[in-house]
């Protein structure tokens, strides 16, 4: 195992066993709150987590006969949800002791693993398995997230995990702000962050009408400001800018645009 490899591992080991820790205080009322996934409850969060992770360990999936609902818009996210379906009649301490022992059991796969073995990523691209690693630990502390802001127990936002989310869902920011939002040639659009963590950066878009990471300008033609949990909430997908505190400075309609196009999971 390379350094990488630990470190995306312990990430994931890391904010699952932090959402574990939040399973042991829930209450019977909790499991079934709604979270900002559409159609999925607390309790789905965590079977979604316990499916992949047994998927991952070769176990084989419960039958299921999956209705059609609402929030199911892919064939992706029908997939997921079979996972979630099949445990719906499970009760949600229960679903927490599944994904308790497929940890331990795939921390005992990952050991073994060739951190350098090539497999398809969740982004539709082929990389080692310390890259999807790092997907493992943004996607686990992700739904942790979903989970405490559903139960009102804020916490973990800091977690190694956090910055799995920041390098791999940050990259799209650059085509974001130039094709989603049309930033127009010349222009750039600086985003900061206030956390922990914290990140200031910026995009300008270069002649060729691509969007790339430059230094912040003393005068960009947008600023845009939140804090952390806000920027994972929009880049997740989970919410509007409608919905949450966030200031703009300069040109309001480009600022607008790339709030409303960061929703960037499937």
């Amino acid at each position: 195992m390379n350094e990488q490899m630990r470190a995306n591992t312990a990430a994931y080991e890391q904010t699952i066993r932090s959402t574990l820790a939040l399973a042991a205080t829930l209450g019977d009322d909790d499991w079934d709150r709604p979270t900002e996934c559409p159609g999925w409850t607390v309790k789905d969060q965590f079977s979604h987590l316990a499916g992949v992770e047994r998927d991952l360990l070769g176990d084989p999936a419960p039958p299921v006969e999956l209705p059609e609902l609402d929030h199911l818009r892919n064939d992706f996210a029908r997939y997921l949800e079979n996972a979630v379906h099949a445990r719906r009649p499970v009760p949600g301490p229960q679903v927490a002791a599944e994904l308790a022992d497929a940890l331990e059991r795939r921390l005992v796969q990952l050991a073994g693993e060739d951190p350098d073995r090539v497999l398809m990523c969740p982004d539709g691209r082929e990389g080692p398995y310390t890259r999807f690693m790092e997907f493992r630990a943004m996607d686990c502390w992700t739904h942790e997230q979903d989970i405490r802001r559903a139960v009102g127990r804020p916490g973990n936002l800091d977690a190694p995990a956090a910055r799995c989310f920041w390098d791999l869902l940050s990259r799209p920011l650059p085509r974001i702000v130039a094709r989603a939002a049309k930033g127009e040639p010349g222009r750039s659009a600086a985003l900061s962050i206030s956390g922990p963590p914290d990140f200031e950066v910026a995009v300008t878009v270069g002649d060729d009408g691509r969007g790339a990471w430059s230094d912040a300008p003393a005068s960009p033609a947008a600023r845009i400001a939140m804090d952390w949990e806000t920027y994972v909430r929009l880049t997740a997908g989970r919410c509007g800018a409608g919905d949450v505190a966030v200031r703009t400075e300069g040109d309001g309609e480009l600022a607008g645009r790339i709030l409303a196009t960061m929703g960037v999971t499937p």
